[in-house]
């Protein structure tokens, strides 16, 4: 059985003639004819009932059309997806984030922004640090990751920045520097700092380590913290002070000052990395969302 033999059983059903249903299907009578007995013998009885010159439904051919009409319907939605699913409108998007890009506006507008561009594609949020996340999408568990760079051995991997961020500094709040509105990397010379470090040694910790030897001393490093967060906290708990990306300031909680810093580079870097030459659609669309957010579109 065909899905034509479906559509010519439906037209004859609704045209009550053989004659109106070829004319509607745009073909002869007889083969018309010959497509409806083939059917009704693989059915195994008549669907139609000769009437004068027209016919009518059998009792089978009345339940037959029921389910003949839901399987096209469902043929036609199911195409329908099909072409929404090309276009990225459907489907599932595994996005890994690195967990301070939580607290960056970039990065929520970018979420909002693709969610309502593709309401009916699921998002599935991952959180785990950089490094782990670039490890898993080069291995496919990804389609996409917000991370903060550099990473080495990613040539499979292109990275979109999304937004560079000044650096801060963030103190235990009754800290004497805390009385200050702004601070040079000198002031903290002293200080004891609470560090977030990848196991590579790149990142942003070793770009404020360098700058740090840069400015003539070498930083007191009294803890080392998993993520970024973990080190404000630590903070907080008055285990030094810490530089971090000026977005950490949404982090508001008891016992924390953050002050400007005076230094212009290195900046917080945050981006969106995807494979060189993604196939998914559902993963260009999200690029068209970063694009349009980062160019002011839409």
């Amino acid at each position: 059985m065909e899905l034509r033999h479906l559509r010519y059983f439906v037209a004859t059903a609704q045209a009550q003639s053989f004659t109106k249903a070829a004319q509607a299907l745009h073909i002869a009578q007889p083969p018309l004819g010959q497509q409806i007995r083939a059917l009704e013998q693989e059915v195994g009885t008549p669907l139609f009932l000769r009437q004068g010159r027209g016919v009518v439904l059998s009792d089978a051919g009345a339940v037959f059309l029921t389910s003949a009409l839901d399987i096209l319907a469902r043929v036609e939605q199911a195409k329908k997806e099909a072409v929404r699913a090309a276009n990225g409108e459907l489907g599932t998007l595994v996005l890994g984030f690195t967990e301070s890009a939580s607290f960056n506006e970039t990065v929520t507008q970018l979420i909002s922004r693709y969610q309502q561009a593709c309401p009916d594609v699921g998002l599935t949020l991952l959180e785990d640090d950089s490094e782990t996340l670039i490890r898993r999408l080069s291995q496919g568990e990804l389609d996409a990751a917000i991370v903060r760079p550099p990473f080495a051995d990613t040539d499979d991997l292109v990275f979109h920045i999304l937004s560079e961020e000044p650096l801060m500094v963030v103190l235990p709040s009754g800290h004497a520097l805390a009385r200050r509105d702004r601070l040079c990397l000198e002031d903290l010379r002293h200080e004891r700092f609470v560090l977030y470090a990848r196991q590579s040694g790149h990142g942003l910790s070793a770009d404020i380590v360098a700058e740090c030897r840069a400015h003539g001393f070498n930083p007191l490093i009294h803890q080392q913290a998993p993520q970024v967060s973990s080190a404000v906290n630590l903070v907080s708990a008055g285990m030094g002070v810490a530089i971090v990306p000026a977005s950490m300031q949404r982090m508001q909680r008891p016992g924390l000052a953050f002050r400007g810093l005076a230094l212009e580079r290195p900046r917080a870097v945050l981006g969106l990395a995807t494979q060189a030459h993604p196939r998914r659609t559902v993963v260009q669309r999200l690029l068209s969302c970063a694009e349009g957010l980062r160019t002011g579109e839409g």
